[in-house]
């Protein structure tokens, strides 16, 4: 795919820097001659097809030529996310065996940490920045040998210098490219967000090939397109559908400047989207509300003829729109078009160019499940968000809506290469309209996990991926996902994390709580829902001489994040902390349908019998654990004021 995309785009810029003059384009040609230069470099130093590198940095130019120069050389990338806790990054190295390491100024502190801690100190580490005295200063605070530390600028001048000296590099480079195979692995994606046994997912150039052809062929991409890339490129949808897919059709990849770290990373967005003129973004949910949240706070502010502008012309649009499939009905078009259209060319189409500039079609969301409401918001704005569904094992494209095809509260049309079954526990495929496992077939399912045949038998049987989401395919053909099967917890912008390793740090920490199920599904922040110890709680109340609901609950919160603070406890990051517990009033049981046969917790299905507490968790009142209905439970319960 690079090699074509180099023959058809020559010059077209594929991968733009933000620099203090400006963004500077590296074509197609340049990434390409850029990618064999880093890769004669690593075969000059002893690495071979087969062998593992890891990058952890911010998404750039560099961050996609270091990936490019890796496959180049016939070795396999291992991309991690720049959110990983240095106590999470070993096992990521030491599982895929990786013998380099790519890394930035923002995370070279972190990585040299983690190196040091984990005694990992014979390893190559390339430097994307140009700051090397600053970057070898660090490696020896951390006691990590410098030896191997060298710029990827440093490493391209050197393997510039082999291509046109040594003609046999040129030959190595060649003869790797074409004896790739179908199914040699491209990279080593680590589940996120789950500390102690990470699955790493292989994928193959057939599953990258098959789902980038899937992309264009979803949306009818034509050339020479352009987007600002805010999603981290390690996740699996901005890999495929924005680095990758971009081969296919010469489109131009704007890196958002991350100069600065994170904060500055973020305030840099809205700069960015003015700067590249996106005509079309990748997006999440978290990203794409907090948009809806800024557009919504910039009309309030001014209020009056505008705000009610707006307001009435966002749910003028939202009827003229209906579900975005079928055609409204006549009254309802009717109904809405003066108070629509007045808004688009009054205020609409200024809101927009505002905030994304004057190119942009349509925005697609993955990562997690978008809100009917964003989805209704943005159409009616005249930015469409497009949600998909997908995973990483799938690469990650199964479904999704399309400026041609969609429906508001799906996940779209399968995948044109994709055979999508919803199949019961016996593996019967259902009827269209009933709930049951998604799985699906294709060219784009997973070679497996690495080093992990149990996992890898789990999720795929007889060829077919359980994905371990559960959802539907309606009466007009979309994917309709409804939660989760398997126990991973999921953030509204697509990380996902372990809910054993949360509820056993809490467990392992205090007795007075019985049975905890922690969960998040697309959300903020994670919730749990708890049962009691009576005895233990009686105990506390005795020994603490408590009167009041309100004091034994201030203990019980006490209890609860104990683990914070214990030295033995599993440390969990922070951002996955239960933000609110809730207490049950009966225990999760086999006669509830809460615990199966092999008395493990059903998290759907204690999640469906406790979805209005669930919701309840979500709302203002509800979102401390000092709130009523907790009150009113141990009041009932322990007689207490």
């Amino acid at each position: 795919m690079l090699k074509e995309a180099e023959q058809k785009y020559p010059d077209i810029p594929y991968a733009l820097k933000r620099t203090d003059s400006g963004y500077m384009p590296t074509t197609f040609k340049e990434v390409r001659q850029k990618a064999r230069q880093f890769a004669a470099w690593l075969l000059a130093n002893d690495l071979k097809a087969g062998d593992r590198a890891a990058i952890i940095a911010e998404g750039s130019p560099e961050w996609l030529i270091s990936e490019l120069g890796v496959l180049s050389a016939g070795m396999i990338s291992v991309p991690l996310s720049i959110k990983l806790l240095p106590d999470e990054i070993p096992f990521r190295i030491q599982h895929s065996e990786a013998k380099v390491i790519c890394t930035t100024h923002n995370q070279l502190e972190k990585l040299a940490n983690a190196l040091n801690l984990a005694g990992l100190k014979k390893i190559d580490i390339v430097y994307l920045d140009d700051d090397i005295e600053w970057g070898q200063s660090i490696l020896k605070k951390h006691k990590v040998r410098d030896d191997s530390f060298i710029t990827l600028q440093k490493a391209l001048s050197v393997g510039s210098v082999l291509l046109k000296e040594k003609k046999e590099y040129e030959e190595r480079l060649d003869l790797i490219e074409n004896e790739t195979k179908e199914n040699d692995v491209v990279t080593i994606s680590y589940t996120s967000g789950t500390t102690g046994n990470p699955k790493g997912i292989m994928l193959t150039h057939l599953n990258y090939w098959s789902n980038c052809h899937d992309a264009v062929e979803l949306f009818d991409n034509p050339l020479y397109f352009r987007t600002l890339l805010i999603l981290p490129v390690d996740h699996s949808f901005a890999h495929t559908v924005g680095l990758y897919t971009a081969m296919l059709c010469g489109i131009s990849l704007y890196f958002v400047d991350s100069r600065g770290g994170g904060i500055a990373t973020l305030r840099n967005i809205p700069i960015n989207l003015k700067e590249s003129n996106p005509i079309f973004l990748l997006t999440v949910p978290s990203l794409s509300g907090n948009f809806m949240k800024k557009i919504i706070a910039a009309i309030e502010e001014k209020g009056g003829f505008i705000e009610k502008i707006f307001k009435s012309g966002i749910n003028a649009g939202i009827l003229w729109h209906g579900d975005g499939f079928h055609t409204p009905p006549f009254q309802d078009r009717l109904k809405s078009f003066f108070p629509y259209f007045i808004a688009r060319f009054l205020v609409f189409n200024k809101v927009k160019k505002a905030l994304f500039g004057n190119s942009i079609r349509f925005c697609v969301g993955g990562g997690a499940l978008l809100d009917i409401k964003q989805q209704q918001f943005f159409a009616a704005l005249g930015v469409p968000v497009y949600q998909g569904y997908g995973l990483t094992e799938a690469a990650p494209v199964i479904s999704s809506n399309s400026p041609r095809i969609h429906k508001f509260g799906t996940s779209g049309a399968i995948a044109p290469s994709v055979k999508c079954k919803i199949m019961d526990e016996m593996g019967t495929e259902l009827t269209p309209g009933t709930i049951g496992h998604i799985t699906i077939t294709g060219e784009n399912v997973m070679l497996g996990y690495y080093k992990n045949p149990e996992a890898t038998a789990e999720a795929l049987r007889e060829g077919r991926l359980w994905t371990g989401d559960l959802g539907y395919i309606d009466e007009d053909g979309f994917l309709v996902v409804v939660g989760r099967e398997k126990a991973l917890l999921i953030r509204e912008d697509g990380e996902k994390y372990s809910p054993e390793e949360i509820e056993e740090a809490i467990t392992a920490s205090t007795e007075v709580f019985d049975q905890i199920m922690v969960w998040c599904d697309h959300k903020k922040y994670t919730i749990a829902l708890v049962t009691l110890d009576e005895n233990k709680v009686k105990h506390l109340i005795r020994s603490n001489s408590i009167n009041t609901a309100e004091q034994l609950l201030s203990i019980l919160t006490d209890e609860f994040y104990r683990f914070k603070t214990d030295p033995k406890a599993k440390k969990v990051q922070p951002a996955w902390i239960p933000a609110v517990f809730q207490i049950l009033e009966e225990p999760f049981s086999e006669q509830n349908g809460t615990i199966n046969s092999t008395m493990k917790l059903v998290r759907h299905k204690a999640a469906q019998i406790y979805q209005d507490l669930i919701a309840f968790s979500y709302t203002s009142e509800g979102s401390t654990t000092l709130n009523k209905q907790n009150l009113e439970k141990i009041r009932k319960h322990f007689s207490l004021k």
